[in-house]
């Protein structure tokens, strides 16, 4: 009986009977033809990269020795990138073997692992199998080790951070860059305590403010540095070519003011307004307006009684509250149209008189199905309720390189257009997505033309004007709209002209075509000593389509791994928490995500401290858990082994 269950048992095993040794033998044979097959696949993708390598030894010659390992393995990345090779990853990880998903810090070491494995697995002499050695393309060039980088990948990365962001702290591998306010030049205690929050960086942005500004900012943050007794960067930012919507007629010169009211229209908090000069230690939230003759304003009283007739003809009653002598403040319950040259009469018959107001600010109110002209003069266009709109553009070279039936995008993405037609001086385009209820569009407003091949220098005359200052000043220059390698050879060349060698350059890619040519750019910029790459996401995301951005942005972390060159995570990180205090779940999972970058940089904003604060944390946090493309499995406090309490945070 016993005798029969162990031949059943036997049966079950192997079917048909026998001991199992041919089956067994069939098993091993099929995997060795299957490390066989893909032994072959894996050697026809590295003839590829020693194809790809043998055609860059000219660029590869330029680069900084220093660089030059990056320069190669960058090489090798896009050789391996440009082939759908999905099917081999499939098929490496079915067999056990990497599936080439981690390769981007040393591309050639870790083929050549995945050849030697295989050679093993498919039972293949070790002299059938040419692994990649010292004879490789590029492998003899100056800087470069012959059997390999000095530093593993990952090590150079680190190495090249540092170098271009600064030490950051103990923490935290990740910096955080962070971009100044014009209010950072006047508030030393600004600019202090964003330091002290955990900004590695200080971005001074070129398009904004000027050079007195800009030298005040920078002397505050070495203030700062001092003060803590940390190593801050300076980075500024150059402004590039301006594709912005032209001026807009000033609307009338009128200050408004109303009360706050509940939701049953009940004034619960009336309005204020200073006459005259304000003085914030009795109340900055109050706007002020001018009024011509101190005299006038030194005689009021507090409880006086101001009459006027606004710019409606509304007749309204001041109280007044505070009266400093240069300035009055005022009280009112109702609402009030202030404008320039209206009279406020005072008890004793005497009046003051409004001066110059700014001009509200006046918008178009862009609908789906509008027709808006660009046009060459920037004259400031009219305001109608209804379209076709007008408006200038600031690049004259748009009227010669668009064409009809290209997209164009207004404000971030805001408006949706096509190109309907192009002439020498105007540029008719059919809105085809602006809102429900229609989209605002002021002057000033950024225009993408990501399918119009703008023949335009990234260093405008303006930009090599302020080159010398940046080079004196900053560590970092960022060099913006950069498209082409002509577009880095121009930088090179004009911080070589003016004799300063040890700026370093982050390019900000922000367009579809900086995107495309992005490994081109990198080998020119090696031939610098310390280069970085800035993902300008707003813009990158219009010139793409919103739908490509996370894939784009990855695939640029990825290129920027495989050359060892620090990326820079940008555009509205942390935004609502920066201006209105309180960030959104989306924001914080946004925050989170920018630690496999480098650097993340948030922009200005009244809450900027509680941001980089926040960042900070995030951070912190995440560093345990991930780094690039590799999970890091550090122990999960809040899950204890079976029957042991979590151990608290």
């Amino acid at each position: 009986m016993g005798g029969q269950q162990a031949d059943d048992r036997r049966d079950r095993v192997h079917p048909g009977g026998g001991n199992g040794k041919e089956h067994g033998m069939t098993a091993t044979t099929g995997r060795q033809e299957r490390a066989a097959e893909l032994l072959d696949r894996v050697q026809a993708l590295v003839d590829g990269v020693v194809r790809a390598r043998r055609a860059a030894v000219p660029q590869l010659e330029r680069v900084n020795p220093r660089h030059r390992p990056s320069a190669l393995n960058l090489v090798d990345y896009v050789a391996v990138r440009s082939e759908d090779v999905r099917d081999l990853q499939r098929d490496l990880s079915a067999l056990g073997v990497s599936s080439l998903g981690r390769m981007e810090a040393g591309v050639m070491s870790h083929l050549a692992a995945v050849l030697e494995t295989l050679r093993v697995l498919a039972g293949r002499p070790a002299e059938d199998v040419e692994l990649p050695g010292a004879d490789l393309p590029g492998a003899d060039l100056p800087g470069v080790e012959p059997d390999g980088p000095d530093l593993p990948g990952a090590e150079v990365l680190r190495r090249n951070t540092a170098a271009l962001l600064g030490p950051g702290g103990e923490s935290r591998s990740t910096r955080i860059m962070v971009t100044f306010p014009s209010e950072a030049a006047d508030d030393p205690r600004l600019v202090e305590d964003m330091v002290r929050a955990g900004m590695d960086v200080a971005r001074v942005n070129c398009a904004h403010d000027g050079p007195e500004q800009w030298e005040a900012m920078i002397g505050h943050v070495r203030a700062a540095e001092r003060s803590l007794g940390r190593e801050v960067r300076v980075a500024m930012d150059l402004a590039g070519p301006k594709l912005r919507t032209g001026p807009i007629e000033p609307g009338p010169q009128v200050e408004k003011i109303k009360p706050v009211r509940d939701s049953s229209g009940r004034v619960t908090a009336p309005a204020r307004l200073w006459l005259g000069e304000a003085d914030p230690a009795v109340d900055d939230d109050a706007p002020a307006v001018p009024v011509t003759g101190p005299a006038w304003t030194a005689a009021r009283m507090p409880g006086e009684r101001l009459r006027l007739k606004d710019a409606r003809g509304s007749g309204r009653t001041l109280r007044v509250l505070e009266a400093t002598g240069p300035g009055v403040l005022v009280e009112c319950s109702k609402t009030v149209y202030f404008a320039t040259g209206l009279a406020v009469r005072a008890e004793d018959g005497t009046e003051g008189v409004l001066g110059e107001l700014p001009a509200v600010e006046q918008s178009l109110r862009v609908r789906t199905g509008d027709t808006v002209v660009l046009t060459r003069d920037l004259t400031p266009a009219p305001v109608r309720a209804e379209g076709p709109h007008r408006i200038g553009c600031s690049l004259p070279e748009v009227f010669t390189d668009a064409r009809a039936g290209q997209a164009a995008w207004f404000d971030d993405g805001k408006i949706r257009c096509r190109i309907a037609s192009v002439e020498p001086d105007e540029i008719r385009l059919e809105v085809l997505q602006a809102g429900a209820d229609g989209t605002r569009l002021k002057a000033g407003k950024g225009i993408n033309l990501p399918e119009t091949d703008l023949r335009v220098s990234a260093l405008t005359d303006e930009d090599r004007s302020h080159l010398p200052f940046v080079a004196e000043h900053a560590d970092v220059v960022d060099m913006s709209f950069v498209r082409s390698r002509q577009d880095v050879a121009d930088l090179l060349r004009e911080l070589e002209r003016i004799g300063n060698t040890a700026l370093d350059i982050t390019l900000k890619i922000e367009t579809a075509g900086g995107f495309e040519a992005l490994p081109d750019m990198l080998l020119e910029a090696m031939r610098w000593q310390d280069v970085g790459v800035m993902i300008a996401r707003g813009d990158l995301a219009v010139e793409t389509g919103f739908e490509r951005l996370a894939e784009v942005q990855e695939e640029i972390l990825w290129l920027c791994e495989a050359g060892h060159v620090p990326v820079v995570w940008a555009t509205q990180v942390l935004e609502s928490l920066a201006k209105k205090g309180l960030p959104s779940r989306a924001e914080v999972t946004d925050a989170a995500m920018g630690q496999r970058a480098e650097c993340v940089m948030l922009n200005k904003g009244p809450f900027v401290v509680d941001a980089i604060e926040a960042l900070d944390d995030i951070l912190v946090r995440m560093e345990g858990h991930a780094r690039k493309k590799s999970d890091m499995l550090r122990r999960l406090n809040a899950w204890a082994p079976h029957g042991e309490p979590p151990v608290p945070h």
